[in-house]
């Protein structure tokens, strides 16, 4: 193993997207020590460690035994509470010069304000919020966006494009909660597609048109993403899978944060609230095995169709 100097990284939070970030750091991020690894089912870790070469990463059982060892702390757990805990329990010990990055998905308000805490207590924050399915944090295609100190910024740059990413969006010397404002709102732009996606392919099967004919309009006019989600929504996808992409639970958060963030600007987000309706359609159809794409079904089943096409 290198005996390098360079930073010790650690990694608390191991969900879908998590994972594939971590492969990514341990296999491009050209780390000179080994990446500690932290989960709260800690057999997730281990099994997720063991998928790589021997010293690559180790796994503790606490997260004060990952930030007591560690320079930079990377975080990404489901939500709000879960991150609060999360820094709560790893300011217990000496955090002074330390550096956080969280790439959760938690309200702008939660950001400014554990970045703040973070601060009080002496080390450092930077906000890294990522565009992308699973799908894309295994291949290393996220965008990433970074708020924080500009110091603090360029110690975290090195991971991001070209390793777990393909780009930044760089928010250097703006509050921390920028990045998150951007993540949330960017969020509703998913939303409302998987909204428009399903009411136009359950339009086009009631209408005559067919699923068909309107997929090879969508990937005619609107390649990637649309088209991405189109192939999924018509090939059933969004009921067939075991384990949820995009968890409704999660989608449904995404989308309170949204509304809560624009009823204080005073917006009315009427597109995510309809597709708020159907996710909670979704809730009760499928329980934690729904996904975002699941609307599919509920705009389905409120035009007369079952759930599943």
């Amino acid at each position: 193993m290198s005996t390098s100097t360079g930073p010790q990284l650690s990694w608390i939070g191991l969900g879908n997207m998590g994972r594939g970030m971590v492969r990514n750091l341990v296999e491009k991020g050209n780390l000179s020590k080994p990446l500690i690894l932290y989960n709260r089912t800690t057999t997730h870790a281990k099994d997720l460690s063991s998928q790589f070469g021997s010293g690559k990463t180790s796994v503790v059982s606490s997260i004060e035994e990952a930030v007591k060892s560690s320079d930079i702390i990377f975080t990404c757990v489901s939500d709000d509470k879960a991150m609060e805990d999360t820094i709560d329990t790893a300011l217990k010990g000496d955090v002074k010069g330390k550096l956080f990055v969280d790439c959760s998905t938690i309200h702008p308000d939660t950001t400014d304000k554990l970045a703040q805490t973070i601060k009080s207590a002496g080390a450092e924050f930077v906000a890294c919020p990522v565009f992308g399915a699973p799908a894309m944090a295994e291949s290393g295609q996220l965008v990433c966006v970074l708020a924080g100190h500009p110091e603090q910024v360029e110690r975290v740059k090195p991971y991001t494009t070209g390793v777990m990413g393909r780009a930044i969006i760089d928010f250097s010397s703006q509050p921390h909660g920028t990045a998150t404002r951007m993540k949330v709102i960017g969020n509703t732009f998913i939303l409302n597609m998987v909204e428009t996606l399903s009411e136009g392919h359950t339009l086009a099967e009631k209408s005559g048109l067919g699923t068909e004919n309107l997929h090879r309009f969508i990937e005619t006019m609107f390649p990637g993403p649309y088209t991405a989600y189109s192939n999924r929504l018509r090939q059933g996808d969004y009921y067939k899978r075991e384990e949820p992409l995009f968890a409704v639970d999660l989608a449904r958060k995404d989308a309170r944060h949204a509304m809560s963030l624009a009823e204080t600007h005073g917006v009315r987000l009427r597109d995510v609230e309809v597709a708020d309706k159907h996710l909670e359609v979704v809730q009760k159809h499928m329980g934690s095995k729904g996904d975002i794409t699941g609307i599919y079904g509920a705009v389905r089943k409120e035009s007369g169709l079952e759930f599943e096409n």
